[in-house]
């Protein structure tokens, strides 16, 4: 393998499904399912499924849906999926988890729809699917773009020839009666899922589901190696990891909200909002770097990824990769990763211990020296503005974004330094009269000489006249 670093009825007889008895990896396939699915939560507003990056086909779906806007099933979306947390891969789990005839399989297991539905949305969501299906045309739309879907699945072909799935197979445990299949999903935009499908017979099927951005010269989807291997190495994992941790929640609900709490603003920012969702991500990641050294991938790749992970929150990724290593070398006593979780669970209090050891070591923004953070009066006559921190930084880079006002409120940055010492960043900035101004700094660039990085800290102000 070539070493990659990364960072209803007959009328729908149009809906590709696979069937789960065939253990041999499907080649990627567009499947109908999805792009439904994506594209009626399109309809109901939500941003992860309302991307323009492929322009020509987001055209077409906008041509042929956005009339039905107000239709009652994309109403109902909109009523209840910010209440239930209906979105990201909970979209997708309904997806995947629905017949060729727009029901729920009767074979699956209790918990393979993703809980966020119930069963009272998931049976009158599905009655107004079907509705839609038929009312908006949807089987016309799909096979007027069918040498579309053809085309985007052959594109990927040189991506889904890299992976080897048999390492989840033997890195997983107890999964012979695994199904694999990678589902393309052009109208998903940047949004890529894993989910899987449960049986009530113990077989599981499961899923990479890749959206596509980035294009050619004529709009159609360009998937470079480097850019999607790695989302689908990630995503493959997430079919497993997520039923795991959730299975053992009361096992690694106590540790894992400690965790939270010292990387929420982190978590956030990349919209993983509570406990589970992190710990899901975190192993998710450890698992793609245990990938990476399995597979012989160089030194420097995986120092690279690891610290990537670390810049992204997760401190305790290290550790936890350390934690797979062990887990592998006693695979006579751990059959399975999920028979390691017990034990996993144990190496979680010492994680939380690390993060608060971290918290005390970590530098913090002590003060602005032209005014207090808040302020409403500030001078605009002042020419600069000064960041003191209560440890001296590396004095190597400096990392200073926008906050929720936008670039409207970022002030006019005319030079940026350290003061002597790296205890404080020097501003030099112009600032209009009666203005709110606002900007962020970041632990990207303002770190410890040790690595160790600042938690964001929001500035705002307003100038006086």
């Amino acid at each position: 393998m070539k070493k990659l670093f990364f960072c209803a009825v007959l009328l729908l007889v149009g809906l590709h499904i696979s069937a789960k008895e065939n253990q041999v990896p499907a080649k990627p396939r567009v499947d109908n399912r999805v792009e439904l699915m994506s594209i009626v939560f399109r309809l109901a507003g939500r941003a992860e499924y309302s991307s323009n990056e492929l322009k020509q086909y987001v055209g077409k779906i906008e041509d042929h849906f956005g009339k039905y806007r107000n239709h009652e099933l994309i109403l109902y979306v909109k009523s209840v999926m910010n209440e239930r947390g209906l979105g990201y891969d909970a979209v997708m789990s309904m997806a995947v988890n629905l017949d060729k005839n727009l029901f729920l399989r009767k074979d699956l297991a209790i918990n393979s729809l993703d809980k966020r539905w119930g069963e009272e949305c998931a049976d009158k969501f599905t009655l107004l699917l079907r509705k839609f299906y038929v009312d908006a045309d949807c089987e016309g739309f799909f096979k007027s773009n069918a040498d579309f879907y053809k085309e985007v699945a052959k594109r990927f072909l040189p991506v889904y020839e890299q992976i080897d799935l048999n390492w989840y197979k033997s890195f997983y445990g107890n999964v012979s009666s695994e199904k694999f299949t990678i589902i393309n999903a052009p109208a998903n935009g940047q949004g890529n899922y894993g989910v899987s499908v449960n049986y009530k017979d113990g077989n599981k099927e499961a899923s990479a589901i890749m959206g596509a951005w980035g294009t050619d010269s004529t709009g159609m989807p360009l998937f470079r190696i480097d850019d999607y291997f790695p989302t689908l190495l990630h995503e493959f994992n997430h079919s497993f990891i997520n039923h795991i941790n959730a299975k053992h929640s009361d096992l690694l609900k106590d540790c894992g909200e400690q965790l939270f709490s010292l990387v929420e603003n982190e978590m956030r920012s990349q919209a993983y909002g509570n406990w589970l969702t992190m710990m899901n991500e975190a192993l998710v990641r450890a698992c793609v770097i245990k990938y990476m050294k399995d597979h012989d991938y160089a030194d420097a790749a995986i120092q690279k990824e690891t610290k990537s992970q670390i810049d992204r929150g997760f401190f305790w990724i290290g550790e936890l990769v350390g934690e797979l290593d062990k887990y592998s070398s006693q695979r006579d006593i751990y059959p399975s990763l999920e028979s390691y979780v017990p034990r996993l669970a144990g190496e979680y209090k010492r994680y939380v211990a690390m993060g608060l050891e971290m918290e005390n070591r970590r530098p913090k923004v002590a003060s602005i020296t032209e005014f207090s953070n808040g302020d409403k009066n500030v001078r605009p006559s002042i020419k600069t503005i000064t960041i003191n921190f209560d440890k001296p930084l590396s004095g190597k880079a400096y990392s200073i974004v926008y906050g929720q006002l936008g670039p409207a409120a970022f002030p006019k940055v005319l030079k940026i330094e350290y003061a002597p010492g790296n205890m404080s960043v020097v501003m030099s900035v112009e600032l209009l009269p009666e203005k709110a101004y606002q900007f962020v700094l970041t632990g990207k660039g303002f770190k410890s000489p040790e690595g160790l990085a600042i938690k964001s800290y929001m500035v705002n102000f307003e100038t006086g006249k």
